[in-house]
C-alpha cells in the first residue's frame, strides 16, 4: 500500500510517502480499501508530540471512507488513515452518492458539533447560541445544528469577511469578527442587546477567557480545543458565580472510549439529516495522498473551510 510516514516528530513536512507491506486484519477488524481520509488538527497535532504522542515511524490520520471486501462503501475511524489501506472496526455504510468530503465531514467534526450541542451545552429552544470560529470543520456543522435543534438565535464569528458571508448562507442568524477585543460586546450588539446562552469555543486563548462576559445568567461555555495556539488563563470562580455560568470541556475521543457505543445514533442521525438536505457538510479542499503536508498546513494555518481531505486516487 501506498501512505504518508513520519520518521521523526515535527511540523507536516516530516511526512514521507512510503510503500509498506498491507495490513493484515485482527479479531473483529476489516480491511478497507481507502477512497478518502479526512484530516483534522489533532493530526498535527501528533506530528508535533502534542497530542496523543505516536511511536515512530507512524501513519497519521483517524477516519476514512472505503470499500470492504464486499464492496461496500463505508465510513469509520482508522489509525493511519493517511494511505490506501487501513484497518477499521464497526464501520457504517454510506450511500453512493454521498460525497466523500461531506461523509468525512460528519465523522469527528459532526459527531463533536452533535455532542457539544445536545451532551455538553444541552441546548434549550430558544436559546440564543454562539459559534466561534463558525466556518471551520465542527463550526459550520454546528451552527447548522444549533437551528435544527431549537435555537433561537445562532451567532457565529469569523476572521475574514468572506467567511462571515459563509456563515450567513449556512443560516447563522448573524457573523461577527470573533477577536478577544470587543467581543462580549459585539454579542450584545448581535443578538439585540442581550448575552448569549450557550458559546462553543475551539479558540482558546484571549477569545476563550473574554467569552465568559458575552454569557446570560446560567449560560455555558464549552471549550473543545486551542487551534489558536494559546492556552487560557484559569478561569476566575467568580465570574462563574456572578451569573451562575458554567465552564465546560468536550473531546470526543475521550467520549467514544466510554463503555456502550457513543457514535452510532448521532451518526445515522446526521446521515439522516445530510440525506434530506436539512444539514449540508462543506468541503473546503481536496489533495492527493502525497501531498499530506501541504494540506494540514493549509489546514492549521486556517486557510481552509469546511472538511478537508486527502483523496487515494
Amino acid at each position: 500500500m501506498r501512505a504518508m510516514v513520519a520518521k521523526r516528530l515535527g511540523e507536516p513536512d516530516v511526512l514521507t510517502p512510503a510503500y509498506l507491506p498491507d495490513p493484515v486484519p485482527g479479531p473483529g477488524q476489516i480491511l478497507l480499501d481507502v477512497e478518502a481520509a479526512g484530516l483534522n488538527f489533532a493530526d498535527a497535532e501528533r506530528l508535533r508530540g502534542t497530542y496523543l504522542p505516536p511511536r515512530l515511524p507512524f501513519i497519521p490520520g483517524g477516519e476514512v471512507v472505503g470499500r470492504d471486501p464486499d464492496g461496500r462503501r463505508m465510513l469509520a475511524f482508522a489509525g493511519s488513515a493517511f494511505a490506501t489501506k487501513a484497518l477499521v472496526k464497526d464501520p457504517v455504510e454510506i450511500p453512493e452518492d454521498l460525497s466523500a468530503g461531506a461523509a468525512l465531514a460528519l465523522l469527528v467534526q459532526g459527531l463533536t458539533a452533535w455532542h457539544l450541542l445536545r451532551t455538553a451545552a444541552r441546548i434549550l429552544p430558544g436559546e440564543t447560541v454562539v459559534v466561534n470560529a463558525a466556518a471551520g470543520g465542527v463550526g459550520h456543522l454546528a451552527i447548522q445544528l444549533a437551528k435544527e435543534f431549537g435555537a433561537g438565535r445562532v451567532i457565529g464569528t469569523a476572521s475574514t469577511p468572506d467567511k462571515r458571508a459563509l456563515v450567513l448562507r449556512l443560516g447563522a442568524d448573524a457573523a461577527i469578527p470573533g477577536e478577544a477585543d470587543g467581543y462580549a460586546e459585539r454579542i450584545r450588539e448581535a443578538n439585540g442587546g442581550a448575552l448569549a446562552d450557550v458559546i462553543l469555543d475551539a479558540v482558546g486563548g484571549s477569545v476563550f477567557e473574554a467569552a465568559p462576559h458575552a454569557l446570560a445568567p446560567f449560560g455555558r461555555l464549552i471549550t473543545y480545543g486551542t487551534s489558536g495556539g494559546i492556552d487560557p488563563a484559569p478561569v476566575d470562580p467568580g465570574i462563574l458565580s456572578e451569573r451562575n455560568i458554567t465552564v465546560g470541556g468536550y473531546w470526543l475521543g475521550a467520549h467514544l472510549r466510554l463503555p456502550g457505543s457513543r457514535a452510532a445514533a448521532p451518526l445515522h442521525d446526521l446521515l439522516a439529516l445530510t440525506a434530506s438536505g436539512r444539514v449540508h457538510p462543506l468541503v473546503g479542499a481536496e489533495y492527493p495522498l502525497d501531498q499530506a503536508a501541504t494540506a494540514l498546513t493549509a489546514l492549521t494555518t486556517r486557510r481552509t473551510t469546511g472538511k478537508v481531505i486527502l483523496r487515494m486516487a
